[in-house]
């Protein structure tokens, strides 16, 4: 989706932020699975979900910014959205 997006410098920079916290959320979850401790784990699924949450934000940006496919866009929020609750329903569990 990134790639379709036209190549200027505020686009660009928005595209950036959502390709490091979306990549983010998938790190941080794949550490929590690999912790150590309880609470080690508790905190790296509370740094994805708030990763998620970011990516959330740049994608409502740049949707915003009514310069890319704004259906595919909302639709991975709405993604991100669902992926948020899960992370959330996780961490409600592990407290």
């Amino acid at each position: 989706m990134v790639r379709t997006l036209p190549n200027n410098f505020s686009i660009r920079e928005d595209a950036r932020q959502l390709i490091r916290s979306s990549g983010s959320v998938a790190a941080n979850y794949l550490e929590a699975n690999e912790a150590l401790s309880s609470k080690d784990k508790l905190y790296r699924m509370k740094v994805a979900r708030k990763e998620v949450k970011e990516s959330g934000l740049w994608l409502q940006l740049l949707e915003d910014s009514n310069l890319g496919n704004s259906d595919q866009i909302r639709s991975l929020n709405n993604e991100a959205i669902a992926i948020r609750k899960i992370l959330s329903s996780i961490i409600l569990k592990l407290s």
